[in-house]
């Protein structure tokens, strides 16, 4: 393998914003669960906790929109995230 065909294999990064904080993640797509990971540590759980995912600046067709757990979305550089944890008692 060249250093060429090395670097293609290579995931591109991108830089992102979750909760107001720069993330570099690989550019593909993200899953609910990976964007609430990278939101919180640790993860708030528990019966009563619900998360939102909102997001801007995103791919062409869909440029923002709220992200629902099972669900993904493509990533570009400088898209933004906002997550939000509530607690339903």
């Amino acid at each position: 393998m060249t250093a060429v065909e090395a670097d293609k294999s290579k995931p591109k990064l991108v830089t992102i914003v979750v909760n107001g904080r720069q993330k570099q993640v690989p550019k593909e797509e993200l899953f609910f669960d990976e964007v609430v990971a990278l939101a919180f540590d640790p993860v708030p759980t528990g019966d009563n906790v619900d998360i939102t995912i909102t997001y801007r600046r995103g791919q062409g067709n869909k440029p923002e929109g709220q992200l629902k757990p099972g669900e993904s979305v493509k990533v570009k550089d400088g898209m933004i995230f906002d997550v939000t944890a509530t607690d339903r008692s």
